[in-house]
């Protein structure tokens, strides 16, 4: 999917809310486990409920990974069922030299068919190159995350800048705003408008909003740009909503709350 795509979705829907299945089948309803792949059958419901409210689909793959080849099976399924309408996200932070990542674009991108996946930038140009190498894919480099552990690299001092602020500078030279993203986490608020001052036309996947206790109101005010630039993604507060029968009925109502929030900032 490419950016003119993407910017039409989010314009026809008035939603730039990616959904997370970051499916974790102990947390599934305990009706589900006697289905064949209860992973899938979790997660077709949660698609069933939610497409109409959302522009994206973000999978972390290592909730699928942990299951061996089921888990792997149950992926391919839900890549397969999401609509080619949405824009799909492997959440699986590569990075590596360039020979291996271009074994992992491959991989998540011939093989799976998503849209994008993040990757992580510590190794270099050559680890990121590979995935900016396919036309209509993209590469999301984590930039600012929203986890505790981001000041112990990401917000110390890289001579004159912070070390997340030369990653941007750095990163941002290496693709263009029609493959490269950034990951910006949604705690790191105070930061955005300074994040939007060095990148103002990239798009950002935010993951932090809900559970996590990050703002949708202070990334849509801080981070949006013309064509919105952003990717809100929402994963336990939506898919867990419910721990019943009703629980994708549920995962519905949240998104529609969400869509409804983020029509008002677009």
């Amino acid at each position: 999917m490419n950016r003119a795509e993407l910017v039409a979705q989010i314009r026809e829907k008035k939603s730039y809310l990616c959904v997370g299945l970051d499916t974790d089948i102990t947390k599934i309803p305990k009706h589900l486990h006697s289905s064949p792949d209860p992973v899938f059958a979790f997660n077709k419901q949660i698609i069933d409920a939610t497409k109409d409210h959302c522009v994206s689909y973000k999978i972390n793959t290592a909730f699928y990974e942990a299951l061996g080849v089921k888990g792997w099976e149950a992926m391919r399924k839900t890549t397969e069922y999401i609509p080619a309408s949405h824009f799909k996200i492997a959440d699986a932070k590569r990075g590596d030299i360039g020979n291996t990542s271009s074994q992992y674009a491959k991989a998540f991108f011939e093989v799976m068919d998503f849209d994008a996946v993040t990757v992580a930038p510590y190794m270099g140009e050559d680890s990121v190159k590979p995935f900016l190498e396919y036309e209509g894919k993209w590469a999301i480099v984590l930039g600012l995350t929203s986890n505790t552990g981001a000041k112990d690299f990401e917000l110390q001092k890289s001579g004159d800048e912070l070390l997340y602020e030369k990653v941007l500078n750095t990163v941002s030279r290496w693709g263009t705003t029609e493959n490269l993203m950034f990951v910006i986490g949604a705690t790191q608020a105070d930061e955005f408008k300074n994040i939007r001052k060095l990148t103002p036309d990239h798009f950002y996947l935010v993951p932090g909003v809900g559970a996590q206790g990050g703002s949708l109101k202070d990334i849509s005010e801080k981070a949006m740009n013309a064509d919105c630039g952003i990717l809100v993604n929402v994963s336990r507060a939506v898919i867990y909503a419910s721990p019943n029968e009703d629980f994708a009925e549920k995962a519905g109502e949240v998104a529609v709350n969400y869509r409804q929030d983020m029509s008002a900032y677009l």
